[in-house]
């Protein structure tokens, strides 16, 4: 699995370059706008080391805001299912946040805690949680009558056992959309760079912007693929480990 996600992410990373290419020469761009190749592979020998790093400071603090992503949205949505008035706060409030756009936020974030890890790690989950939390509200929303009428029947029923019932009947699409959230973590932490931060990989691509240097933001583009390629290739793992737990 791992070879074969490497090569089909290396394939596009390369049409999509090629694709770059024939843009600059069939439009008849400057090496100003587009680099020559030759250009782009000189640049991503210099910054590739550089990069590296800075890709793997940016993929720690995903990882991390992927987690916390996973716990809250699990946390709200099952606070948010229920019908009592409380619940219908929760959901209000869940929604109204993530209603305002993440560039209108930021700037408070970074004013109130400055540019380091933390103002990158909230920014993270705000973008990563709220497909997770639909889910989530989706899944405990949605009963399943068979088993849930049993145990209404014996009089067993509650709301902690239907959550649990729920979730067990709909592991496999809990755990993709866990796995597929996982890019959304990444996503979140490099905008939080780009905005105002002083370190990862999406900062590095502000300063190349800065500099128009487009061989550095194509460099970056490299590793940030590879770096979430290999997380996702994990997630993975890790989601079918459970499921296949579950289901046996």
């Amino acid at each position: 699995m791992l070879r074969n996600r490497m090569v089909q992410f290396l394939l596009l990373y390369v049409l999509a370059l090629a694709g770059l290419l024939g843009l600059k020469y069939g439009l008849g761009l400057s090496d100003y706008i587009i680099p020559p190749f030759l250009e782009i592979c000189r640049t991503g020998l210099d910054v590739t080391p550089r990069y590296v790093a800075h890709v793997l400071n940016t993929l720690s603090i995903a990882i991390l805001g992927h987690a916390i992503s996973l716990l809250l949205a699990f946390a709200i949505g099952m606070l948010a299912a229920g019908k009592s008035a409380i619940a219908a706060l929760v959901k209000t409030a869940a929604y109204n946040v993530q209603s305002y756009p993440i560039v209108a936020v930021a700037p408070i974030i970074f004013i109130l805690l400055g540019d380091g890890l933390l103002s990158r790690l909230i920014i993270s989950v705000m973008i990563c949680y709220f497909p997770l939390l639909l889910t989530v509200m989706g899944v405990l929303s949605e009963p399943v009558e068979d088993i849930e009428h049993f145990y209404r029947m014996t009089g067993h029923i509650c709301w902690g056992l239907q959550v649990r019932v729920r979730m067990f009947e709909n592991i496999g699409k809990l755990t993709t959309v866990a796995v597929g959230s996982a890019t959304m973590a990444m996503v979140g932490t490099i905008v939080s760079e780009f905005i105002a931060s002083n370190a990862g990989i999406g900062y590095s691509i502000r300063v190349a912007l800065y500099q128009s240097d487009m061989a550095k933001i194509i460099t970056a583009l490299l590793w940030i693929g590879v770096a979430t390629s290999l997380y996702l290739i994990l997630v993975e793992w890790i989601g079918n480990l459970i499921h296949r737990r579950v289901a046996a």
